[in-house]
């Protein structure tokens, strides 16, 4: 299955504007029908602690844009969106949608970046998803997830043969971002699909090297700095034969907290 990570620069708190780039991006880079097309956090304004600004529950702007655009281009599409929570806070997710314009997948970010405040803005998800797509069993899951490998184990125990990683990652910390990617492949015998922004917004500087990297943490394609989109084909049975050759995960132990 063709996997396609879209990276740019971002207007802020400019939904039409982020949009507009997006489509003209996808509807340039002619990429299959079927392919699956993963988008940064927050791509359609920034990563923003302005909730009730940009929340996207209200219209559903965003929302309706992902779902119209993989209806028009026939692909799948995943990107990061607020929607809004309990007193003023929000939930940062990942919402894909398919062909057909029909929902296939929402997650909530399960760790707001406590540096930078977000945890002030916005609440914890609480569970692990994945989906089925061309053969895959796909976890989407958002940058600051990233430095902890829990979650991927709780995707790798329903199945997941590939994990997304929707991002606004800073670039004085591109290094962790790098290294974070392809361990998290490795130690999980998966592919890992990470996109990240570029640009700048009030707060920070973003580095792209948005990564498609394969099971034995080879990167596929590397964005590099610059705005554009990378693709490669992931394989179900590429990972199947890998973990049959070097069958490292059936070590895996369940009994960690009982060790002294």
């Amino acid at each position: 299955m063709k996997i396609a990570c879209c990276q740019f620069d971002m207007e802020w708190e400019n939904k039409p504007a982020n949009h507009a780039r997006v489509a003209g991006m996808l509807r340039e880079s002619r990429l299959g029908a079927g392919s699956l097309v993963v988008l940064p956090e927050m791509f359609a304004t920034g990563f923003s602690m302005n909730v009730a600004g940009i929340e996207d529950t209200s219209d559903q702007l965003t929302q309706r844009f992902l779902s119209s655009l993989a209806a028009e281009l026939g692909i799948n599409i995943i990107g990061g969106v607020v929607s809004a929570g309990a007193k003023g806070m929000g939930y940062n997710e990942a919402v894909g949608y398919g062909p057909g314009g029909g929902e296939i997948v929402r997650y909530r970010k399960m760790h707001p970046f406590g540096f930078s405040g977000e945890n002030k803005h916005y609440l914890p998800g609480h569970r692990v998803v994945s989906f089925g797509i061309g053969g895959l069993r796909v976890c989407p899951l958002i940058c600051y997830d990233l430095r902890f490998p829990e979650p991927f184990r709780v995707g790798l125990r329903q199945g997941a043969d590939c994990f997304l990683v929707i991002a606004s990652w800073p670039k004085q910390r591109k290094q962790h971002w790098l290294t974070l990617l392809q361990a998290r492949a490795i130690e999980n015998q998966a592919y890992v699909a990470g996109v990240n922004r570029i640009g700048k917004d009030p707060n920070a500087e973003y580095g792209g090297r948005s990564l498609l990297i394969d099971p034995r943490g080879n990167i596929l394609a590397d964005a590099g700095t610059a705005e554009t989109i990378i693709a490669a084909d992931f394989d179900c049975e590429v990972v199947a034969n890998y973990r049959n050759e070097f069958p490292v995960l059936s070590d895996i132990r369940a009994d960690y907290g009982e060790i002294e």
